[in-house]
């Protein structure tokens, strides 16, 4: 029973909230959908990593066996991985450059639709202000009338009020995960960074030798 009713209610306060409330809805969808997206990329993306299987390839290329180290790396799902393969394949024409060039390409990946989400944190309150001036309009318009109606009046402040919530609702909703994926997106860079970093360090240094 509390379903129903509450279902009801939410569409009863979305008309209330006047026109405006159909472009809001739908920033509303955009930021469902892009944040549920992301969750589900981040949470892929876990269990794609391999810290350990990147310490077996950096130590191959620290005793200089690059040739055990591409096998290592190859087909790996890792996106840190992925750079430090790509860069050891293009190494005779420019390390440096398929690193950056291989972890641009990552990085991108991984702050996929932060614009979108960023447009949505500044959208939703300026819809919300919108709806917020139409609804004082409405509520003005109806107290210059000549019959004055008291359900107009506070039918506009209403509308102004609904508005103002949603779209204050839907910034600050978004506005955490967006500040989650890219704190996850600056940590992958800095992963990726320094695995670039050692990979240039051992394939430049000579190979180290154990000594008996």
């Amino acid at each position: 029973m509390t379903t129903p009713i509450l279902a009801n209610s939410l569409i009863e306060i979305f008309r209330e909230g006047g026109p405006i409330m159909w472009p809001i809805g739908l920033v509303a969808l955009m930021a469902i959908a892009v944040v549920v997206e992301r969750i589900f990329w981040w949470t892929a993306l876990a269990t794609k990593r391999r810290p350990k299987v990147l310490e077996k390839v950096l130590m191959a290329l620290e005793k200089g066996d690059i040739a055990k180290a591409q096998e290592i790396s190859a087909n790996s799902s890792d996106p840190v991985l992925r750079v430090v393969h790509a860069g050891l394949n293009h190494r005779h024409a420019s390390l440096t450059g398929a690193l950056q060039a291989a972890a641009g390409i990552e990085i991108k990946q991984a702050g996929r639709f932060l614009t979108a989400m960023d447009t949505i944190i500044t959208l939703g309150p300026l819809l919300g202000l919108l709806g917020t001036v139409t609804g004082i309009m409405g509520s003005f318009t109806a107290i210059g009338g000549s019959e004055l109606a008291v359900e107009k009046v506070t039918g506009g402040i209403g509308e102004a009020l609904i508005a103002t919530a949603f779209g204050l609702g839907i910034a600050i909703l978004v506005l955490v995960p967006y500040n989650l994926f890219n704190s996850k997106v600056a940590a992958l860079q800095h992963d990726i960074e320094t695995a670039a970093n050692n990979v240039e360090v051992f394939t430049a240094a000579p190979p180290t030798r154990v000594h008996v």
